[in-house]
């Protein structure tokens, strides 16, 4: 099976962590690099130059670049370090190489008790200024936070470093009022959350350090190359995949913030229903009245722990929503319960819509993952899950329901088993190749191929969106390349690369080593599958994707695999274009997910913000007055009942109870889904154009 993972992104404060007793005069100890380590990194460094997929060479190049990369790793919003340290550090920027080569990594373990005495240094500072009860900030002067610093200059000094933490400060402190707090309370809550970090920072250990420093280096060659400590790689399905074992969810460090990246087929907090991607988790309690630990700047493997628990068990979580509309942090209510296999099954669908005088009956079948009961198969039980074996016995029912055609809807299927994507589209074709794959060496295989005569040969469009990643695009990039249907939604993922654990000295190395190329030759890398139809989506990107990772692998193409082609579907998509521009126009949900995405759009790119409090409610006001306004009127378009107020439509929407909200219906229902409802006109004028089959031609 082939795992989707996402990766692990070291920042400012993925350093930290271990409960101890709080103790502000005690510096750490120095820390220090053990054997193991030196024969890790040398280690480490022959695999990368040997085996990864990038050719790139450790030169001085190279290690320039793993110095910038350190520093961003370990002070990303560069608030910690000074000037004068990264002057000092300078010295050390050509010799990373040699040096790692070698085994010696003194000069990165200097860097790093440097930066530990610096946070040290300000985390005590900080937690003694909001000690001062003397001490009273003014959030009636009217100045501003840029909360963009990636272009920033370190502090020259202290003073310019204590006034940019004073302007942290006062942004943290009106943050948390703006969400119903006090100004106490949020006092209170931000003195426990810095004290908390100091407390764990004081416990770093060298193997955190190493950690932190291996990684810099890999993240240079892809995302998805990691170093997993010994500890990390005993737990390879948390450190890896990043599953959150016990609400289904994939989660990604996001600078001080741990972000949900996406939510795991038929888990709980997918059923829930409130929890959505690039929601940034703040804090984390236990059942229904236990009180909230505050996890900013937590590593990420700490937040899984308390977020993890046995089946039947609550869990809380605030979250900052991505929604910027939802102007106050949300408390979300979650019962851990285990991911069963038959929750994530594909399921079925019928439904008609109305062309002109003609209506079209059109079937869909949902598939949540690419999915395979490995442990049953081997077991030779004939009735063990597959996709395949699912998609199969759906695809025979709605033969004989006499549908017209049919949409396999892949949103937000993040991939799974690479054979079940291979399998299932043999349903759909006749025996070819589906997917190619280049190894490190130039190697190319297309192993992955159609057998069988396809099993359904009337249209097909299958339905996409951002999150749909890795086995998901192998099986649109091929129905797209076969010109086998029609591909509606908006761009995928871009994960098309192959991962490969291997045991080091010390710890473990997950290396890129392959990539995936569609059969037309291009690379579903970084790109992804570009819809033939688009859809206005609500996730940046620049926030999620394969493009939205530092160094990822580039997009290319490699030479074509000789294929059959179906539909000359480039024919006829200006005259199923115009008819879907025209309904998207008039469509009342349409017209309002184009406004919210336009508002998404402008509240990610806002990088400055006031600090008065009375410009901030001004501007939250307005925020909420235009949400309401805009669902107002999708609500008046479509002939329902306007919301009197932001209040009523926030409780519509789940407000910030902290009681579970009733298990999602499971079945498919078009009438809600303006997405599927859509995808299903466009199938119709697919299928009206088509009217009788083409002849195959062969090309190469």
């Amino acid at each position: 099976m082939q795992i989707v993972v996402r990766s692990l992104k070291f920042t400012l404060f993925s350093l930290l962590f271990s409960l101890s007793s709080l103790n502000f005069a005690n510096q750490p100890l120095e820390l220090k690099p053990t054997s193991e380590q030196s024969k890790a990194a040398i280690d480490l460094v022959q695999k990368l130059d040997r085996e990864h997929y990038r050719d790139q060479e450790f030169n001085d190049a190279l290690s320039s670049r793993f110095f910038d990369e350190y520093l961003e790793s370990l002070d990303s919003a560069k608030n910690f370090f000074l000037q004068s340290d990264i002057a000092e550090f300078e010295k050390y920027r050509k010799t990373f190489d040699d040096d790692f080569k070698k085994g010696n990594l003194d000069n990165s373990f200097a860097i790093f008790n440097r930066f530990n005495e610096r946070m040290i240094s300000r985390l005590d500072k900080v937690i003694k200024t909001l000690d001062d009860k003397q001490n009273k900030f003014n959030f009636e002067v009217e100045e501003s936070i840029d909360t963009d610093r990636e272009k920033a200059q370190w502090p020259a000094n202290s003073a310019e470093a204590d006034r940019l933490w004073n302007k942290y400060l006062k942004s943290n402190l009106l943050n948390s009022m703006l969400s119903g707090k006090t100004y106490e309370e949020s006092k209170t809550n931000l003195r426990k959350r810095y004290a908390n970090q100091l407390r764990r920072l004081k416990q770093q250990t060298a193997e955190e350090a190493f950690s932190v420093m291996m990684n810099s280096l890999t993240t240079l060659y892809d995302p998805h190359t990691n170093y997993l400590s010994p500890e990390n790689a005993e737990n390879f399905d948390i450190s890896m995949s990043l599953e959150l074992q016990g609400i289904g969810a994939v989660l990604q460090s996001d600078d001080d913030y741990t972000k949900v990246s996406s939510l795991v087929a038929g888990g709980p907090a997918q059923k829930q229903g409130q929890l959505k991607p690039n929601d940034k988790i703040v804090s984390i309690a236990q059942g229904a009245d236990g009180e909230f630990v505050d996890v900013v700047g937590w590593r990420l493997d700490e937040v899984v722990k308390l977020i993890r628990g046995p089946k039947g068990t609550i869990v809380r979580l605030e979250v900052i929503p991505a929604d910027p509309t939802a102007t106050a942090n949300k408390q979300i209510t979650i019962k851990r319960e285990t991911v069963k296999l038959e929750d994530q099954a594909a399921k079925k669908a019928v439904f008609e819509v109305k062309e002109g005088d003609k209506v079209f009956k059109i079937g869909v079948i949902d598939i949540p993952t690419f999915y395979m009961n490995f442990e049953a198969y081997q077991k030779g039980d004939p009735n063990y899950k597959s996709t395949t074996r699912d998609v199969y016995n759906l695809l025979t029912e709605l033969n004989k329901e006499k549908v017209d055609g049919v949409i396999i809807d892949l949103r937000d299927n993040g991939g799974g088993s690479l054979p079940e994507a291979a399998m299932l589209t043999d349903l759909f074709v006749d025996p070819g190749p589906v997917v190619q794959i280049r190894q490190s060496d130039d190697t190319i295989s297309r192993n992955y191929r159609a057998y069988q005569p396809a099993v359904y040969r009337a249209p097909v469009a299958v339905l996409i969106n951002r999150l749909s990643a890795s086995a998901s695009e192998i099986f649109a990039g091929a129905i797209q390349d076969y010109g086998r249907g029609i591909i509606i939604g908006s761009t995928t993922f871009g994960k098309g690369s192959v991962q490969n654990l291997v045991d080091l000295k010390h710890g473990r190395l997950k290396i890129t080593e392959a990539k995936f190329y569609r059969i037309s030759g291009d690379s579903t890398q970084h790109r992804g599958v570009i819809p033939d139809v688009q859809l206005p989506s609500l996730l940046d990107p620049s926030e999620i994707g394969e493009s939205s990772y530092d160094n990822a692998l580039p997009w290319d193409r490699i030479h074509p695999a000789p294929h059959q082609n179906y539909y000359n579907i480039s024919k006829y998509l200006p005259t199923i274009e115009t008819k879907h521009q025209e309904r998207m126009a008039k469509d009342p949900d349409f017209i309002f997910l184009n406004k919210q995405s336009a508002m998404f759009k402008e509240a990610s790119e806002k990088k400055t913000f006031s600090l008065r409090l009375a410009t901030r409610q001004e501007e939250q006001k307005q925020m909420e007055k235009r949400a309401l306004d805009m669902e107002n009127q999708k609500r008046i378009a479509k002939g329902e009942k306007p919301y009197t107020d932001y209040s009523a439509l926030k409780a519509a929407n789940g407000g910030d109870e902290e009681e579970e909200v009733p298990e999602k219906d499971k079945e498919i229902n078009p009438k809600e889904d303006p997405y599927l409802t859509e995808a299903g006109h466009v199938l119709a004028d697919f299928i009206d154009q088509i009217k009788t089959p083409e002849k195959k031609v062969a090309t190469q």
